[in-house]
Parts: C-alpha cells; structure tokens; sequence
C-alpha cells in the first residue's frame, strides 16, 4: 500500500518518524491487506483483538446487506502481540485499511501519523459520548478515532462481608473506606485480606493517582509531576493498605485463582473492569453474595481512566470511504448494545445504555457513573512505558525501599529520562 502524500516523510510533533520507526522494529513485514477492489466490489480487511474479534463477525451481515459493494474480512490479533504488530505493520507499510486499537495506543499511532483523523462527514459519530474518551481520541484539537467500546475500573465487593462489618455499602471517601476495610479485617482475621492490589499491576496506582487536582505530567508532557502533594498521597494511601496488612504483598502471578480466593473471602474487594462481570457470573459460586460500585476518592466520589477500544482508519487505506462506513455502522447505538449482549463491552454511546438489556443490568449502573467521573491519561506516546516504571517502583516502595516522597521522586526522574527525545524535540521544534 503507498502512503499519501500528507505522511510521507512525516511522523507528527513527537512521535517517531518513519526512518526511526524502521529502525526500532526489527521485524517483518505483513502481507499487504488492502488488494485492489475487482468486480466493482471494496474489500476491507479490519484487524481486531481479543473478545471483540470473535464477536465482530455476527455484527456483519447486516452491514454487508446495506452495502453490498463492500466486502469483509475480520484479522484476529491476540492482544499480546496487537501492539508491537501494529508499529511493525506500519513501518512495514502493511497495515489494513482499519483497525481496533487500544485507547492508550491512540496517540502512539497519531505520533507517527498512522491514522486518518475524522473527516467531518463523520464528525456527527462523536456525539453522545463520555468526555473523557473523547479527550483521549483528540490529539492537537483534531478527533483521530471513534470510540467503539469504553471500559473502566471501579470496586467489585462481597456485599455480604461488607454488610457484616456493619456498612451498607462502600464508603465514597477514602478516610471510610479504610475505616470500613479495617472494620472487616478484624472480622476476618489475620489469615485473610480485604483489597487484592496485585503488586505487578499498575491501574491501581494510576486510579489513585488521578484523584488529585494536579497532571501527572507537567510543562506541556515532557517532564514527570508525580512528587505533586496529590499524587505524594495517593502513593501514601496506597502503600498503607499493605503497610495495615489489608492488602497482601502479592503479585498476580502469586494468587491461585482470584475467582476461588474472592469466593471463600481471601479478599472483600477487588479492583477490575466490566469482563470480570461476565467471569463473576460464570465463576463464581451461586450463593457469592458481590456487587459492583465507584471508586472512592481523597474527599467523594474518585475518578478513573477511561478504557476500551476505538476504530481508527490508516492513512494508508485505498477504500477511506468504505472503511467509514463500517465504522459508522460500528458506532450505531442499536449495533453497540448488540454487540454488548455479544461480548459484555460497554457501549461507547451513551444512548446505546437505553437498550433493555444494558439498562436492566444493576452491575452495569455503577460503570456508566464511573465512566462520566473519568479522567483521561496523558496523551504521549511514552504513556504505557511511564506507567510500567511507576508499577516498578511502587512495588519497591510497597517492600520498604522507598517512602512515599521518594518514590515519586524516583518515578519523576525515569519519567524525565523516557520524554528526553520528547523535550529536544518539542525545543528544536520552537
């Protein structure tokens, strides 16, 4: 597939260009995905992850009837691999006409100027959306991808441990929250826990984190700000939780199985996203009384990062307009709360929660509260490699090697060393 003439020899402000993204991913290239329409018939290949790429087909039909000159053909990416193939499709010049990306992923691939933004004839495709994804999907004021599904993390908790220690339900401030984790820990004992915060994970920190006024980053992306007094005690109220043995000292690896451990009461509460519903109900026990709620925060109600999965269409594709019009179809509400019956993804539009089957379903009420008190993440192509420093040296922290205080000082300086290339540029740039 050739390139136009708008990314050529050009990657965008920060991102990699395309010398550099060849030099980086030393792998080879994918068969080319977009062969030249015959018989008056476009055929798109769409790569997808996971879940969804199981599911998308019984999604199709329909769409091929309203658009019988248009063929598809779904590729199943493992999730594992989705990320690395995608930067290797692309130095490659191999990518398909459209994608499923990772949310987080959505500014990496802008950087290098993968993606086609939105034309304004779809423009009409970011109503009806939580703000925080739309944030996300926005990189220099222009829309670069549609939000297909949202997820985010908020608490799953056994109503019935928590109703014996005497609370209704869980707290909305942290001071009672751990007041309320205290009051069951002595109910269950030195033996069991209360909050599992698998120490190899670091969505957890990062929930905590975004509670504070301060950005994580500052001066326009290029240095860390975690020694902010606001994310200084997010790390201290995290590190009490093991330091008051309510959490264990564990990674995920470490824990058997969280279904049978969450069932016999190892642990009370649990941090994920809305697939643990579905796992919940098929895993667990009958008689495992739990439920979902929000996240607490340092005075109220907390936030939490918007995830999920958005539809973006490369530059590189010769069908633009056959792959919009999936993507249109994707995004209708009717189609996004079938697909959630399909797969358990929460809609992306906030009108598709309407439908009978999302609307009925008391564990989904507390995601879509969660999902409008979300906050996005910064939008720099070193996100995903920041975080997994802070979850490094959280759990150093956590096993006693730092304080708080010089453990966000710890993940300022390996923040400042990965947007290095970052700061010269955006300097070289000025």
């Amino acid at each position: 597939m050739r390139r136009t003439d708008g990314q050529q020899g050009r990657a965008g402000a920060v991102g990699l260009d395309r010398r550099a993204a060849l030099g980086l991913l030393a792998a080879a290239p994918l068969a080319a995905c977009a062969p030249r329409p015959r018989d008056g018939v476009t055929r798109l290949t769409f790569w997808a992850m996971g879940n969804e790429a199981t599911n998308v087909p019984a999604l199709l039909p329909e769409f091929q009837r309203r658009n019988p000159d248009v063929e598809v053909t779904v590729q199943a990416l493992p999730w594992t691999a989705a990320h690395q193939k995608l930067l290797t499709a692309y130095a490659g010049d191999s990518l398909p006409d459209l994608s499923q990306v990772g949310n987080t992923w959505v500014s990496e691939m802008a950087a290098i100027g993968a993606i086609s933004p939105l034309p304004a004839a779809a423009l009409d495709l970011l109503t009806d959306q939580f703000p925080a994804v739309l944030d996300t999907n926005t990189i220099d004021g222009r829309a670069v991808a549609t939000p297909w599904y949202v997820d985010t993390r908020l608490l799953f908790y056994r109503t019935d441990l928590l109703a014996e220690a005497g609370h209704a339900a869980p707290a909305t401030t942290w001071a009672d929250w751990k007041a309320q984790m205290a009051d069951i820990k002595r109910r269950v004992g030195p033996d069991r826990y209360v909050i599992l915060l698998p120490l190899n994970e670091f969505e957890q920190l990062l929930t905590f984190g975004l509670q504070g006024e301060e950005p994580l980053l500052r001066d326009e992306g290029t240095r860390g700000n975690f020694s902010s007094p606001s994310f200084v005690a997010a790390l201290a109220f995290y590190k009490s939780l093991f330091d008051e043995r309510l959490a264990p000292v564990a990674s995920a690896s470490q824990i058997s199985n969280v279904w049978t451990e969450f069932a016999r009461g190892w642990f009370s509460f649990y941090f994920s996203g809305p697939w643990t519903i579905g796992d919940f109900r098929r895993r667990l026990p009958p008689e495992t009384q739990w439920m979902t709620a929000g996240v607490p925060g340092p005075t109220g109600p907390g936030a939490s990062a918007p995830g999920g999965s958005s539809l973006v269409v490369f530059r590189s594709s010769r069908n633009q307009d056959a792959a919009w019009r999936l993507v249109r179809y994707l995004s209708e509400p009717a189609v996004q709360a079938r697909f959630n019956g399909l797969t358990g993804s929460l809609p992306a539009r906030e009108s598709a929660w309407a439908a009978p089957a999302v609307a009925s379903d008391p564990m989904l009420a507390p995601f879509r509260a969660q999902l409008a008190r979300a906050e996005a993440v910064p939008k720099v192509p070193e996100w995903e490699r920041i975080v997994t420093e802070m979850q490094i040296v959280a759990e150093r922290m956590v096993r006693g090697e730092y304080t708080p205080e010089t453990a966000a000082a710890e993940i300022d300086r390996r923040t400042d060393r990965l947007l290095e290339k970052r700061r010269w540029m955006l300097e070289r740039a000025a």
